[in-house]
């Protein structure tokens, strides 16, 4: 392996997983069912469809076009400030639960049985970062909803010398930095679910020349010290 993929690789994993607090060393990734424990498929309390800070919302009121209008944006807080109904909370909602809010609090004082219809015209980005053997390396930016295969895709796919059982996740939970192995393989096939991406993931991509490209990337300095947590 060259120095600089070699580098590239490892500032990619040093990004992700220095600045632990309390962790150990571990040279075995967590990888099939184990993987999955670790980083579910799914991030439990996090649903991709729900409002999110940033996501821009169109809200229509019939017979209201002052009410009505696809500006209605969604502010750091989770709070989105509207005439007649005044700043409410949306953020980790779906839209049905935001027009029965709406509606209830127009019906209150203002408009006998309004009709409202909400969407999302637009989700906040993201940044994610896919290194490795891809195509396209770099910073990304992704919606929720995003998945690994998506990410990978963002990066214009696997190159010729990708080692598709390596596909490695990092995450941060809270204060710890988490990490996993995926087989791309499996994925595509539909053997095992398309884990989800979130906000800040780091994405690394093996090589298929190497013998346990994790081991490589510890012994090569100056990233010989990487720690990163493990399921509990």
């Amino acid at each position: 392996m060259k120095m600089v993929e070699r580098c590239a690789i490892g500032i990619a994993l040093a990004l992700a997983l220095a600045g632990c607090g309390s962790v150990r060393p571990n040279t075995s990734i967590p990888s099939g069912n184990a993987a999955y424990q670790l980083i579910p498929a799914t991030e439990n309390g996090y649903d991709p469809g729900a409002i999110q800070p940033g996501d821009r919302l169109a809200i229509r009121v019939v017979g209201e076009p002052d009410l009505s209008n696809e500006q209605y944006w969604v502010d750091g807080a989770g709070r989105v400030q509207m005439p007649l109904v005044g700043e409410f909370e949306v953020v980790g909602r779906n839209t049905q639960s935001v027009r029965e809010e709406i509606e209830k609090r127009l019906a209150v004082s203002y408009i006998r049985n309004p009709l409202v219809s909400i969407s999302i015209v637009e989700h906040a980005k993201y940044g994610l970062t896919v290194e490795g053997e891809v195509q396209k390396a770099g910073r990304f930016e992704a919606s929720p909803g995003m998945t690994l295969l998506g990410a990978i895709a963002l990066a214009g796919s696997t190159t010729k010398d990708s080692k598709l059982n390596e596909i490695y996740l990092f995450r941060e939970r809270g204060e710890k930095r988490i990490g996993a192995r995926f087989n791309l393989s499996d994925i595509r096939n539909g053997r095992n679910p398309d884990p989800q991406i979130l906000p800040g993931d780091v994405v690394v991509v093996g090589r298929s020349a190497l013998k346990g490209t994790w081991h490589e990337v510890l012994a090569a300095a100056p990233f010989a010290n990487i720690y990163y947590n493990v399921a509990r």
